[in-house]
């Protein structure tokens, strides 16, 4: 099996009310596309690192409907997946007591964020909380690449 990924995860950093309102609890997310052929049967998933700052309670980024994917035309609730079984994975974890997860993506989902000016995660945090984390807009540019080199 071969494995498409990015050279290193996009950052997205924590939304400025977030920080305005609750202090130096700064955190950070990551993101990265992932394809996996094995023999030509192609799979893609989104990997999602959550590197929380001190004193922040996320809850668990694998629960269901705790990982939404924000772009220009809308929200998309992201649904975790379990990813084939390699030696190493695609991208390492920017914090150790972070949290990782896979989650379902397609190359109709992968050309909407590459084409999007907004590319928001956001995570449900405790207390009912949503916290947002946001690329920059040089991601765009790193995705459309990602898609050039696989083909699309």
């Amino acid at each position: 099996m071969t494995v498409g990924a990015l050279h290193k995860p996009i950052e997205l950093l924590q939304g400025s009310q977030t920080v305005a309102a609750y202090g130096k609890r700064i955190s950070f997310a990551y993101l990265g596309p992932v394809e996996w052929d094995n023999m030509g049967d192609l799979k893609y998933g989104l990997w999602v690192h959550l590197a929380p700052g001190n004193d922040w309670q996320f809850d668990d980024i694998r629960a269901q409907g705790a990982v939404t994917l924000t772009l220009d035309d809308g929200a998309t609730v992201l649904t975790v997946i379990d990813p084939p079984k390699l030696s190493h994975a695609p991208y390492q974890p920017a914090a150790s007591w972070g949290q990782t997860a896979y989650f379902e993506l397609n190359v109709p989902l992968l050309k909407r964020m590459a084409s999007s000016q907004r590319s928001e995660l956001d995570f449900r945090a405790g207390g009912g909380m949503t916290v947002s984390f946001t690329a920059s807009p040089a991601a765009r540019e790193t995705l459309i690449s990602y898609l050039h080199a696989r083909g699309y």
